[in-house]
């Protein structure tokens, strides 16, 4: 269904905003749309008064709105008054989120492109929290199972200077885990494993913390197999209970078909050995017992048939299948040059997250990460995020907050504090003034949908945008030692209200807000 929009246009002359309620009333009210706009034009000049400059119908019924010097003014009043809470608490009421993401297996060091994975994750947290929700960020890690077993195979092989196991390990981090284990290569490889996981997990959160990217619980596996009965015991029982469960070949099957999924899946194999899909019935029922009410789990574009299998799964629980959001994220390559750089832990042709994060460093990196909607495939070219230009995004944004705090330090912080204070009158403000009003009132707009779409590259789209009308801004207007003095504490007042949210929209990023460049 339609609804009636209030937008900034695109070309210049069609006001301030413009809004379609009356193409969209005229159906209903059985009148020509120019004539409702007309109607709405009225209403809104008394409603507004003097912040409505003057109203405008145009085409088949579209209504233009010039807003007033009054309005601005007051609008860049409350944008100062709400700080740093500026744009939150937009929801009447908060879920209980959960954002489960990167969830990497312990079987090797993060890989470049799971920094795309921790960035959405991080951010997506950040600006849900900023809006009202109550969100608990969790990283899965699956510290049972084959893989592992093949991991405790690989290092200890490579301990014995022995052939890889086929399908092992056989980046150069094994022969790493191979020296730092005791004894790796006389013990049982069981031991060998567990040793291994608990070094790559240290790792693992070493790399996050440095990343910028904190999480409450780091969840094991291993947990759902615990108590009597367990997590997995109590799942399985909740399906044989509502007849969800049957037998053949061997094998114990869900049927997720009747919940929308393309085939039954297998949950326990016929040597009894639990599948993957059985660990998530566990974690299902875990996350629910815990008072989860919402699971946001972000994972890669290959797992289109994973996210039917949770769906159908949480179905088969009793549970609301709509309440598990799985965002698939795209591809990640690293462009330097002519070269794409493929990655591959099994093989052992990985670039790490920490020697990107070296070569580019935390801003630049999770920018980047972030500059493109999660649903396309990223081409992140490290000449590009090297750079200090204005060809570099994110070193755009940053010198532009620079720039500003630069300019405020020129002036006592007694002028700042006056002109913080609301005196701005004077004579009427430039087209460069009244755009970077409108830029700034747009952030809970921005970041309302941020949250609302799961796209926290929203956010890093409107940061580069506000960088750019205050460059507009600046270079249009004289700021210091304008004339008259309410002209120059306007302006003064404008840059700070710049800066502070260029620094908000950046931290809900991840990214700093630096003084000086």
């Amino acid at each position: 269904m339609l609804e009636p929009r209030l937008e900034r246009p695109k070309r210049a002359g069609q006001g301030d905003y413009a809004t379609n309620a009356a193409l969209l009333l005229a159906p209903v009210l059985g009148e020509p749309p120019p004539r409702i706009a007309a109607s709405l034009a009225d209403e809104l000049g008394r409603t507004l008064g003097d912040q409505l400059a003057r109203t405008e119908v145009a085409g088949p019924g579209f209504l233009n709105l010039f807003l007033s010097d009054r309005w601005h003014r007051d609008a860049l009043g409350s944008v100062l008054k709400a700080g740093e809470r500026f744009g939150s608490g937009l929801i009447a009421t908060a879920e209980r989120i959960l954002i489960e993401f990167v969830s990497a297996n312990p079987t090797g060091p993060l890989v470049a492109a799971s920094g795309r994975h921790a960035a959405y994750g991080d951010a997506l947290a950040r600006i849900l929290e900023h809006i009202g929700q109550q969100v608990s960020r969790e990283y899965y890690f699956n510290d049972a199972g084959s893989q592992i077993r093949l991991l405790g195979e690989s290092v200890r092989a490579r301990a014995r200077s022995e052939e890889i196991p086929q399908g092992g390990y056989q980046g150069d981090y094994v022969a790493v885990l191979a020296d730092a284990i005791a004894d790796a290569a006389s013990r049982p490889v069981d031991e060998v494993a567990h040793d291994a996981v608990e070094l790559l997990l240290a790792q693992i959160k070493a790399t996050l913390e440095r990343y910028g990217v904190r999480y409450d619980t780091f969840f094991s596996e291993r947990m759902l197999h615990e108590g009597a009965p367990s997590a997995l015991d109590r799942a399985f029982e909740m399906l044989e209970a509502g007849g969800h469960l049957y037998r053949s070949e061997g094998a114990v099957w869900l049927r997720t078909t009747t919940f929308g999924d393309d085939k039954d899946r297998v949950v326990v194999r016929s040597n009894g050995e639990p599948t993957y899909i059985a660990a998530d019935l566990g974690y299902l029922v875990n996350k629910r017992e815990r008072g989860v009410e919402r699971q946001l789990i972000p994972v890669g574009a290959d797992h289109h048939a994973w996210m039917r299998e949770i769906r159908a799964s949480m179905a088969a629980l009793g549970g609301d299948p709509d309440t598990i959001e799985v965002p698939l994220l795209q591809f990640v390559h690293l462009v330097e040059g002519s070269e794409r750089e493929a990655m591959s832990k099994r093989k052992g042709a990985f670039v790490t997250l920490d020697e990107l994060l070296d070569e580019i460093g935390v801003d630049a990196t999770r920018y980047f990460m972030l500059r493109s909607s999660h649903d396309r495939t990223i081409d992140l070219d490290l000449s590009l995020a090297r750079q200090e230009s204005a060809e570099n995004p994110v070193y755009y944004i940053q010198y532009a907050h620079a720039r500003i705090c630069s300019m405020l330090r020129r002036v006592s912080a007694d002028r700042v504090e006056a002109a913080l204070g609301g005196d701005w009158g004077g004579p009427d403000l430039d087209p460069a003034e009244r755009a970077l009003v409108q830029k700034l009132v747009a952030f809970p707009d921005d970041v309302l949908e941020a949250a609302s779409r799961r796209a926290p590259h929203r956010m890093a789209v409107y940061a580069l945008e506000l960088a750019q009308e205050f460059t507009a801004f600046y270079r249009d207007c004289h700021v210091i030692g304008s004339s008259p003095v309410e002209t120059e504490s306007f302006r003064i007042a404008l840059s700070s209200a710049a800066g502070s949210v260029i620094a908000l929209s950046l931290g809900l990023l991840g990214v700093s807000a630096p003084e000086s460049m």
